[in-house]
């Protein structure tokens, strides 16, 4: 962008003498289509562009008061260690001023600065974002939607007709830019898959009302808007300026996290990040809105980038690469729409056999649900997951109810296109012809998993195991062993066996 591009007050921003504290120079400008942002050192200066994109609304002085004012509250759910107070900026003939006593001209949100190496992106590019990171952000995530507001005004929101009103405008507001970002074809077919979805699944939309899944939620939540400091992950940024956009359905935001680490080629990172969550939340049913809503996000981040090839402020070679970036996310968004084949994956083996282990790794390949019984059981008593479970839940009629309810979603979510992975000891041979029966009857592909070690590894790892949900104990595998039913005739053709003290890729290869 030229310096005359550059609105006077923002470049009187960019001098250090602006700022009543000392400053780090020389001032990094960066702009976004909505706003600027000075980095000046120890703090951030935000001013937001006077804008109006329909779905956004900055163009009046008043607004932009309003929204700065709502952005600084919003985000004390996130991070309220970043954002600090709104200043106006006044005018004396040709100087501005910061907190000045004239009329106000502009307002700016001041903000706490993060060193910028801190941000999840940037994190991301440097290859920094790790497994345990991944973890902690679905553990961070569930949280945060576990405290977010829901009230009777929220939940009206997740209506069909409230849902559909930011898809509908997504579309007329993208339409203009066939042939230049997106095709003919991918708009007709993304288009008409979100048409169907919302006009044959009024009662899944009415169910996540009921569920009170429809939240006050961040809105934006993708690595651009997530930051780790003082060893704390921060999301900020959220949406204040569109109330459709922020009080939606939690996986709106899930889907928002997993469609960007997706969209720069780490499935394996969102799918970590997904299968937290949804384990911390039990809120494995949300899958079925969930194809819809990474088809959503990945479309508004084109959207977004296809607004910047009408910004005469913006440089040709700018435009050039957001053109191929919108490019890659109409595709993205397009491909999330089509149909895929479900497959269900039940784990078996004794307690330490290394199920979850094999079951994780084999989640994060290939894009799998991974659901583990000691979740279940845990939300189905309405414990905390961290929490050691009592005798009550480990009795033959929860054994019951906990296997139930793993199959159920296993066939839901599989019948929905996932691949889904039963995490149990699937030890008894009824359980076990349940589920074949079931699948076969649903065309379901299904494979078992059975995984085993030597006893004393069993025992050892047993004994070694801290920070897990899991509640066996080593002095449950003598009973364990006693009461495992081998697998019969009409089984064997779904099994692989993996010995899981060698590794583990070549035994599934075989």
């Amino acid at each position: 962008m030229t310096a005359a591009s550059i609105p006077a007050s923002i470049q009187q921003m960019m001098q250090p003498g602006f700022y009543p504290h000392p400053v780090q120079e020389p001032i990094q400008l960066i702009q976004t289509h909505i706003s600027y942002v000075l980095l000046t050192g120890e703090y951030a200066y935000k001013v937001k562009k006077p804008m109006n994109f329909g779905f956004l609304n900055y163009s009046t002085l008043e607004a932009r008061k309003h929204f700065c004012q709502e952005e600084l509250r919003l985000n004390q759910r996130g991070a309220a260690e970043l954002y600090l107070e709104v200043l106006p900026i006044t005018k004396t003939e040709q100087q501005y001023q910061l907190g000045g006593t004239g009329e106000p001209v502009e307002y700016v949100l001041k903000m706490r600065q993060f060193p910028q190496d801190m941000l999840l992106i940037n994190m991301f590019s440097q290859g920094k974002v790790d497994e345990k990171l991944m973890t902690n952000l679905g553990r961070v995530v569930a949280e945060y939607h576990k405290k977010a507001a829901i009230n009777d005004y929220i939940r009206n929101f997740g209506e069909v007709a409230q849902v559909r009103q930011a898809f509908d405008e997504n579309y007329e507001q993208s339409e203009k830019y066939i042939g230049k970002a997106q095709t003919q074809n991918q708009f007709d077919e993304t288009k008409a898959y979100t048409d169907k979805f919302f006009a044959e699944k009024e009662s899944l939309f009415k169910s996540r009302m009921a569920g009170d899944f429809i939240r006050e939620c961040h809105g934006d939540l993708y690595m651009q808007n997530i930051c780790l400091w003082h060893d704390k992950i921060l999301l900020f940024d959220c949406i204040e300026f569109n109330e459709p956009f922020r009080f939606v359905d939690v996986m709106y935001d899930v889907a928002f996290a997993v469609m960007d680490f997706e969209a720069r080629g780490r499935k394996d990172l969102g799918n970590i990040f997904l299968n937290t969550y949804l384990e911390q939340t039990g809120d494995w049913e949300g899958l079925q809105v969930y194809p819809l809503y990474l088809s959503r996000q990945a479309y508004v981040r084109a959207k977004v980038n296809s607004f910047l090839l009408d910004d005469p402020g913006v440089p040709a070679a700018v435009k050039e690469e957001s053109a191929k970036t919108a490019a890659n996310y109409y595709r993205q968004a397009w491909e999330y729409t089509k149909p895929r084949q479900g497959k269900l994956i039940l784990m078996s083996g004794l307690s330490g056999a290394g199920k979850s282990t094999v079951a994780k790794q084999l989640a994060r390949q290939m894009g799998a649900i991974h659901v583990r019984s000691d979740a279940v059981r845990k939300h189905l008593a309405g414990i905390p997951l961290e929490q050691r479970g009592g005798d009550e839940i480990y009795t033959t009629e929860w054994h019951q109810k906990t296997y139930q309810r793993l199959l159920d979603l296993g066939l839901l979510l599989a019948s929905e296109g996932f691949t889904v992975i039963l995490d149990a000891k699937y030890d008894r041979t009824a359980l076990r012809q349940e589920a074949i029966a079931q699948a076969e009857s649903r065309q379901i592909p299904l494979q078992i998993l059975h995984c085993t070690a030597p006893v004393e590894v069993l025992r050892q790892r047993l004994q070694q195991r801290t920070g897990d949900i899991a509640d066996a104990t080593v002095d449950l595998l003598e009973s364990q062993q006693a009461t495992a039913e081998p697998f019969a005739d009409t089984e064997k053709p779904y099994v692989t066996t993996i010995d899981t003290t060698q590794p583990v890729e070549t035994q599934l290869k075989s």
